[in-house]
């Protein structure tokens, strides 16, 4: 069965950059075609406890979310990039804290003028974290979200042929993508000390 995961960090809960997020699993799982199991976190639920590492429900919430197949991040813009608030919750996982992961990048702006925030900032963290994210990420503007479904619709086209077979390919190769514990350390081997010549 296909796990999707949605972390929406909006300070504003049940806010609209959640529904979009949620608009997103849902077409993904119409497309996966069966029933995924959905795990939604609106981050505001946790806000209190965003920046305790011993809360024992955000770290569950963040092993289930490392253990999905989909995992869906949303933010609005705020400054121009994604919030602290989801800053705290990646900030939970250590290096390939999200190997495995097929990850989506979705943001919420007042214009088109942000567009490539979502490429520019939160892709990056998300493929630092390890995750895969085969296409563009989602940005939606104040004005398309009165028709949520055709935005959707229209990004949709592109990405969730990328995004199937994203994890199609990581279904082959889930032995080595998702360990079974804690990640090894990296075994670093000393550079030899050589004298520079000119």
């Amino acid at each position: 069965m296909t796990r999707i995961a949605v972390v929406t960090g909006n300070p504003k809960p049940q806010s609209r950059t959640h529904s979009v997020a949620r608009a997103v699993a849902d077409v993904l799982a119409a497309e996966l075609g069966g029933e995924p199991s959905r795990l939604e976190i609106d981050l505001t639920e946790h806000a209190a406890n965003l920046f305790d590492w011993s809360d024992p429900t955000l770290t569950r919430l963040t092993e289930e979310v490392a253990g999905s197949d989909i995992a869906i991040f949303a933010s609005p813009t705020y400054k121009a990039s994604y919030t602290g608030m989801l800053k705290a919750f990646l900030d939970r996982y250590g290096s390939n804290g999200l190997a495995g992961v097929v990850a989506v990048p979705v943001m919420t702006g007042g214009w088109p003028g942000h567009l490539l925030a979502v490429e520019v900032h939160l892709r990056p963290v998300l493929v630092e974290l390890a995750a895969t994210v085969p296409s563009r990420g989602l940005y939606v503007t104040e004005p398309e979200l009165a028709d949520l479904d055709a935005a959707v619709a229209k990004w949709s086209a592109a990405a969730t042929p990328l995004i199937t077979a994203a994890l199609r390919n990581l279904s082959r190769t889930d032995p080595f993508l998702r360990p079974t514990g804690p990640l090894p350390p990296q075994q670093h081997q000393p550079l030899p000390r050589t004298l520079y010549t000119p």
